[in-house]
């Protein structure tokens, strides 16, 4: 039996590639390779009994903004967003933090003399962030409808964050800048370190940056519920696909794989100049993973700290610099920077009464084995000391774990590769329809495609409108 559509990964841009097609009315078959379905957000029982633990990703603004996701009845199948009291705390050493909140206006107040240059740049942006999303979650090559907006935007972004830091006068707002275009996962004088920031910073304020009751798998619960639904779909777990003859008969194949997973499976199915460009795709640093069952909540000097879901540990900008670098040169920084989730504080769900979870990791070169967990937990203790004292259990995982739980982030990549040079723009090539390969029958869909890495659903989304042109007509 011939079915239209063949979608090999089961993450968010795999499920909502399918849901597009079956909403087209197509019939749709997802592969996935593990026991689960979900890629990037799936959650587990990592340390404890009754401990719910985000493996990847743990918080979503662009889960929440994703104009894709904002058309699915996603709520009606179990999806429900919490917002933490404030979005991010960056603590300082002084015992203080840096705070982003909802309102402009109370983060400009206290960046204290950088109130003024802070609404300058930020305010703009959120008055036009609908608009502003629309044009940045679309492939580079495209005609602006927003050209004011998008120069807004897109001037600063093209910088490095070191060089937009500048900008600023005090310390709390230069680390603010600093943790946020670490997300990038590159040195800080790279240039575009400037656009993660604005982004990252934008979206808390006009959407917040919240994640899913119970769980960062009931996003990918959603959306496989909503898909069924539909009832013209099957999802096949625990069905690794490792040569084309396993896919069977079909109209188009779409891959929320990784580049060089799409080069070997379709093989000579593809040209051999793009089969050299999926070759030639390069991955970006891996991150190394401690997940944590606390006795209670943890202990910040900073009282801010205990309102945020997300907690950046790094200090200040030079010092975020220096160790994003580090990575960069292949080393391990005494001192990374940590992301830390507090999902438990907001959401019962995730620990038993009285107990906590934490969900924290660092950056370390691609395929690093290297144990960072005393640096983590350094970084915990310098801003929350008597960390160590509540830790019940611990759950590590190297950047080679990362990979073996999926495998589409390579080396421990969770971005899908590298944000370096032309990649931040041209993923995986320069090209109108990125999604399109030159085989009209298949596709790639997934973050290794435009806007990227980020649990919205958008890479999914255009791939299969490219398909519906293109195979379907």
């Amino acid at each position: 039996m011939t079915i239209d559509a063949v979608i090999i990964g089961s993450g968010p841009n795999g499920l909502a590639a399918a849901i597009e097609l079956a909403r087209a009315g197509l019939s749709v078959r997802v592969h996935e390779a593990e026991p689960t379905i979900g890629g990037g957000t799936r959650s587990a029982e990592l340390t404890l009994p009754g401990f719910i633990h985000d493996v990847c990703s743990a918080i979503h603004p662009l889960g929440a903004a994703s104009p894709y996701f904002r058309t699915l009845p996603l709520k009606e199948h179990g999806l429900e967003w919490i917002h933490p009291d404030v979005p991010l705390a960056h603590p300082l050493d002084d015992g203080t933090a840096a705070v982003l909140h909802r309102s402009v206006d109370e983060t400009a107040r206290g960046l204290g003399g950088d109130a003024g240059a802070y609404r300058r740049l930020i305010g703009p942006l959120v008055v036009g962030w609908g608009d502003l999303l629309g044009e940045v979650t679309q492939p580079m090559l495209h005609v602006p409808r927003h050209p004011i907006l998008l120069a807004r935007f897109g001037i600063p972004a093209m910088f490095p964050a070191t060089t937009a830091a500048r900008l600023f006068a005090t310390q709390r707002a230069r680390a603010l800048l600093g943790g946020l275009a670490a997300h990038s996962f590159l040195p800080l004088d790279a240039p575009f370190t400037t656009a993660f920031a604005l982004m990252l910073v934008t979206s808390g304020h006009a959407v917040g940056w919240p994640f899913p009751r119970g769980g960062s798998q009931k996003i990918a619960d959603a959306l496989a519920s909503y898909l069924r639904a539909l009832g013209r779909a099957e999802i096949r777990t625990d069905d690794r696909i490792d040569v084309w003859s396993q896919l069977g008969k079909a109209r188009a194949y779409l891959f929320d794989t990784t580049p060089r997973a799409l080069e070997r499976i379709a093989g000579d199915k593809l040209n051999t100049t793009y089969r050299r460009v999926l070759r030639a795709y390069k991955y970006g640093p891996g991150v190394f993973k401690v997940d944590y069952a606390l006795a209670g909540p943890v202990p910040w000097r900073a009282a801010e700290c205990r309102r945020a879901g997300t907690v950046h540990l790094g200090g200040t900008l030079e010092e975020i610099a220096a160790g994003e670098k580090q990575v960069a040169q292949g080393r391990h920084p005494e001192r990374p920077f940590v992301l830390v989730g507090q999902q438990s504080l907001f959401d019962p769900t995730r620990a038993p009464l009285g107990t906590h979870t934490l969900w924290t990791y660092c950056h370390v070169p691609n395929g690093s084995t290297e144990d960072m967990t005393d640096r983590i937990e350094a970084q915990l203790e310098r801003f929350a000391p008597g960390f160590r004292n509540l830790v019940l259990k611990r759950s590590v995982m190297t950047s080679r774990d990362v990979e073996d739980h999926n495998a589409n982030y390579i080396g421990g990549d969770i971005s899908a590769g590298s944000h370096a040079a032309l990649q931040f723009i041209a993923r995986p090539t320069w090209s109108i329809d990125p999604y399109a390969t030159p085989n009209r029958d298949i596709y790639l869909c997934s973050a290794a495609t435009p806007p990227g890495a980020g649990v919205h659903g958008l890479s999914g989304y255009n791939a299969a409108q490219s398909a519906l042109r293109r195979t379907f007509l």
